[in-house]
């Protein structure tokens, strides 16, 4: 079985170019004249990660034929939109490391890191309405407002251990497979054709970023920093409560129950994950996500069905291995 590491490479080979020029125009837009602000945009530019979001959009344009000199441009808004949403994430998470970095509002302090992620959004906005449609400013300002409204949503449901999972899952996809759904629409029917195959390859888009975004959560309570890369336990720190954690406590006694919600509410914990450990047993839960992450997965493969073969259609069906394969 190859690792995540060289599925990563098979799935970005066909668009290389694409995404070096997509890096390219990044790098120059987040240059600034303040010296302060360019202080921290060369801080971020260190966060440069897996890039998929972008990815995707390159491979979809390709997969369906509609590859246009623009879309590599529109790759960089979409990462761009996607920088200030982690610079976002991580302020409202308290988180400390992101990639290996100290995280803008470690760094310097949470008022800042809020001012930059909110220029990394006016910035992004800005590069659309260069573009010569105006149909990714369309998609990606709706997709943004599904972002924030997902976030909003999560705060409100912080400690409720009796969330369903559909109703996890709606919010889990507006955060993040949200923006992997618009990647992949805008990918595919950028600047206005292919509307059927984009409808399609959107519903792909989705069901694999909600499929990231599960991995993910099971990452943060049973991954390790230094493999993840970033801060974990965030989330039990801040009350969320998670796909492992909600199947878990479904089929926990009231005594496990009542210790679970210790773990989350006590004052005083150092470590709420490790005390979480210690009292309930998370490793079915966290199967039973990943079991839920690969059954999105499948279906997401199966949308691909739509396309004719060819090497972004592969490198769309290696996504599905890496996303549940993934450490970081």
């Amino acid at each position: 079985m190859k690792s995540p590491d060289a599925k990563l490479g098979e799935l970005l080979a066909p668009v290389e170019s694409g995404m070096q020029r997509m890096r390219e125009i990044l790098i120059s837009e987040l240059r600034a004249e303040s010296a302060s602000v360019s202080d921290m945009t060369d801080h971020i530019g260190r966060f440069r990660g897996k890039q998929l979001r972008a990815a995707v959009c390159l491979l979809a344009g390709q997969a369906t034929g509609n590859s246009t000199d623009e879309h590599p441009k529109v790759a960089a808004i979409i990462e761009m939109i996607h920088l200030a949403t982690l610079v976002h994430d991580d302020v409202l998470d308290g988180a400390e490391v992101r990639r290996r970095v100290a995280c803008v509002n470690r760094r310097w302090d949470n008022q800042v890191a809020v001012l930059l992620g909110d220029l990394l959004y006016a910035r992004a906005f800005h590069m659309s309405t260069e573009l010569s449609s105006r149909m990714c400013s369309r998609v990606l300002s709706s997709t943004t407002q599904r972002i924030c409204a997902g976030e909003i949503d999560q705060s409100g449901l912080r400690y409720d251990f009796e969330l369903s999972q559909e109703r996890y899952e709606a919010i889990a996809g507006a955060k993040t497979a949200s923006l992997y759904q618009a990647s992949c629409e805008l990918g595919a029917s950028y600047p206005g054709g292919r509307q059927e195959l984009a409808a399609e390859l959107g519903r792909f888009g989705w069901e694999i970023g909600l499929g990231f975004q599960v991995v993910d959560d099971c990452l943060d309570v049973m991954g390790r920093e230094a493999e993840v890369g970033k801060s974990v336990g965030n989330d039990v720190d801040d009350g969320k409560v998670t796909l492992p954690v909600l199947w878990t406590y479904a089929r926990a006694s009231d005594q496990v129950r009542s210790r679970i919600r210790d773990a989350y509410t006590l004052p005083g914990l150092e470590d709420r994950r490790a005390h979480l450990f210690g009292v309930c047993d998370l490793a079915p839960g966290v199967e039973a996500a990943m079991a839920r992450a690969a059954q999105l997965v499948e279906s997401a493969m199966g949308r691909l069905r739509a396309l004719e073969p060819g090497p972004a259609r592969q490198a769309l069906e290696s996504l599905g291995d890496f996303v549940l394969q993934r450490k970081w």
